[in-house]
């Protein structure tokens, strides 16, 4: 791998029904108070350590409204079209939390392995702030790694895309302060907001495990900014996972810190809720080490994501105080921090896809051909292509700078991309936008004070 610098460190619902026991509250305490130390592993049996690590696990659920067994998938694929030479998406919808649908466009290869019993693995990728399914860089590696031989879901998170009441993306319509009835936590919108965001991660990993060519033992997950946010906790929480590859993000910081001071609704309040664990940074790396590997891509340039206040000597900290309280180092995070580089979805450079191609083994392409592969450059293809990229991200210091593993692929539309057609779209509408998620949840709130 060509890494500039590499190092071993780390950097950036639910069912709506009340689900804590009779006579208490969602906990929130621990907010703003200094973070009580946990014992050391050494302190622990191997039997104490396994049912602390659940326990955290559950508590992490039960502030995300995040439920004990998920909704059924009750998936359908709508139609299909070939986006690329042997590429093949299928547009699909799948059941998330409180009855809600995903609209998906899920990447394959057109020609399975050429071994009979031969697998294949699964991607899920998590959007950033604004983005969803109709962004480049979500179809882009839906189709790079669908020719890689990987099965790809792509999909639009709550309220943009499908999911906005005027199918607009970069609506930024998740981003309402929804203050709570009386006697609720400040913080519950935003917990149940991010226990969504989490169950339709959760959810499209239901669905590449319910396909039969998908080998549900190579499943990962690339998550981009706000993407990256949910999937470092998805990856603390959910043991299908192996890989979490975050670009853009894991600044798990303390009190007063880079998520807790966020003002987004689906980033401080679920974050600062978490507190309940205690040291939210390393038990959430320590969570993530225990069920897999995680690679973290940052710029150390990344103004979004503060890179100023959380520089190497911060991950090193962080690090140190992983491998005590987990006892071990294996599946620890590494890292590389790009000079000079901004905020960018580094998965597809070619250190992104070595990684993921070590963790994944993708049956089309090998470490060699990774290694010796032609590349594209983003704001290049863009351009030539028509492909929107906002002013602010087409530079060169971020996501237009990206020299992206492969050629060739073409730039997608809105038509291509878009499942549900526009008469079943009507039909299917409160079980789709932000608007209808947002009422069932207020009702929820509501029948909390009543008990």
């Amino acid at each position: 791998m060509n890494l500039r610098w590499l190092l071993p460190l780390c950097l950036c619902s639910s069912t709506l029904a009340a689900q804590a026991p009779a006579g208490s509250a969602r906990a929130t305490a621990g907010i703003g108070a200094p973070v009580p130390e946990l014992p050391p592993a050494s302190s622990l049996t191997p039997v104490q350590r396994t049912a602390r690590e659940r326990e955290w696990r559950a508590q992490i659920r039960h502030q995300l409204y995040i439920p004990d067994t998920l909704p059924a998938l009750q998936s359908h694929v709508w139609s299909t079209f070939s986006p690329t030479p042997g590429v093949l998406a299928d547009r699909v919808t799948f059941q998330t939390a409180s009855g809600m649908l995903v609209p998906a466009i899920v990447y394959r290869p057109e020609h399975p392995p050429k071994q009979t019993q031969a697998k294949l693995p699964g991607i899920v990728v998590v959007n950033g702030h604004g983005s969803d399914k109709y962004g480049w860089y979500a179809f882009y590696s839906g189709m790079l790694f669908a020719k890689a031989g990987a099965v790809v879901v792509t999909y639009d998170p709550i309220g943009e895309g499908e999911r906005n009441i005027d199918h607009k993306s970069r609506s930024g319509a998740h981003d309402k302060i929804v203050p709570p009835p009386p006697d609720i936590s400040e913080t519950d919108w935003g917990q149940r907001l991010a226990g969504l965001m989490q169950v339709d991660l959760m959810q499209a990993v239901s669905y590449l495990r319910s396909l039969p060519q998908v080998d549900p033992s190579r499943i990962g997950v690339v998550g981009y900014s706000m993407g990256s946010f949910i999937s470092g906790i998805a990856g603390a929480i959910d043991l299908r996972i192996h890989a979490v590859l975050l670009s853009g993000g894991g600044v798990y910081d303390g009190p007063n810190g880079y998520f807790d001071m966020n003002p987004l609704p689906c980033q401080s309040p679920p974050y600062r809720s978490l507190s309940v664990v205690g040291d939210r940074s390393t038990v959430l790396y320590a969570l993530n080490a225990s069920r897999g590997p995680m690679f973290i891509m940052n710029g150390d340039a990344d103004s979004v994501m503060d890179m100023a206040h959380h520089p190497p000597a911060w991950f090193d900290s962080i690090r140190t105080r992983t491998i005590t309280l987990r006892g071990s180092d294996t599946n620890l995070f590494t890292t590389i921090l790009y000079p000079g580089i901004s905020h960018r979805t580094s998965w597809v450079n070619r250190d992104g896809v070595s990684w993921l191609n070590q963790q994944l083994h993708f049956p089309n392409l090998t470490a060699a051909q990774i290694a010796q592969a032609p590349t594209t450059h983003i704001s290049t293809w863009a351009k030539a292509n028509n492909v929107d990229i906002t002013s602010s991200y087409i530079r060169e210091d971020r996501e237009g700078g990206l020299d992206a593993l492969g050629t060739g692929l073409p730039g997608l539309t809105r038509e291509q991309l878009t499942v549900l057609p526009d008469a079943d779209w009507q039909t299917n509408k409160d079980r789709l936008t932000y608007e209808a998620w947002a009422q069932k949840t207020m009702a929820a709130q509501q029948a909390m004070t009543t008990h």
